[in-house]
């Protein structure tokens, strides 16, 4: 552990070179930049709003605001994954000519992830402003989720550009994944509309568990729930060893196969 901590201090440069580095190839040539950030969600909050308050007739108390604050969570998990994923395979042309701890290419893709997470959550505070409501004590307890996610996400990305060295099939094969998940969680829809049978499938998602966390504390004032939270810690502690026990085992053989 000693090792990994001085090799991580080490590089802790590069790791901020990488980060830059993702989110200039991310903007490139784009005329509003990092603005997209906070543009992103706003325009599809405005576009999923008008679609499924008029269709469905959801009846949830500040709509927007619970659509953006699911779009907040499940978007930053997917795209944070989704990037991560690629890490390895996309700088084999570093990895081959010097050493670098090549955890480092997954952690950049975490990093700069949740600089656009924390990018959309200014973007929430600002419609939250705008409509008027208010922002209660609670609302302190908001890193809590948001780093329990951040860590769950840093698991899932670890594992994953882990099995694409070896299985380049997942890329194609994630994003259906991803879309399937999203609607196994509630980003657009009440919990309460769902059948018994199909809720329990939606909070067996660890998604779910984060965003209703999230949801209590900026939201409805809420505490995040005993329970909620010791799921949520157990849910990012075994994804984020697991993600290391499959990365470690397998990073040795990266460059016979990138």
């Amino acid at each position: 552990m000693t090792t990994y901590i001085q090799n991580f201090l080490k590089f802790q440069s590069l790791l901020i070179e990488l980060v830059g580095r993702d989110i200039k190839i991310k903007y490139r040539r784009s005329v509003l930049g990092v603005l997209w950030t906070l543009l992103n969600p706003l325009l599809m909050m405005i576009v999923l709003s008008v679609v499924f308050s008029n269709l469905f007739k959801f009846d949830v108390e500040n709509f927007p605001l619970y659509l953006l604050s699911g779009q907040v969570i499940f978007n930053f998990f997917s795209d944070s994954t989704t990037s991560s994923m690629s890490a390895i395979v996309q700088n084999a042309p570093l990895i081959k000519k010097i050493y670098i701890p090549k955890y480092l290419f997954v952690l950049a893709r975490i990093a700069s992830s949740s600089i656009n997470l924390m990018a959309s959550f200014t973007a929430l505070l600002l419609v939250m402003i705008a409509m008027r409501v208010e922002l209660h004590y609670m609302v302190i307890f908001v890193f809590v989720p948001i780093v329990l996610l951040v860590t769950f996400s840093l698991g899932i990305g670890l594992i994953l550009s882990a099995l694409v060295v070896k299985f380049r099939d997942i890329m194609h094969l994630y994003s259906v994944f991803t879309t399937a998940l999203m609607y196994l969680t509630p980003v657009i829809y009440p919990l309460t509309i769902l059948p018994n049978w199909i809720r329990t499938i939606v909070m067996i998602n660890p998604i779910t568990n984060y965003l209703i966390m999230f949801r209590n504390v900026m939201l409805y004032n809420k505490f995040l729930g005993w329970g909620n939270l010791a799921l949520g810690i157990v849910e990012a502690g075994l994804a984020l060893a697991l993600g290391l026990y499959v990365f470690y085992k397998n990073q040795d053989e990266f460059i016979l196969n990138i």
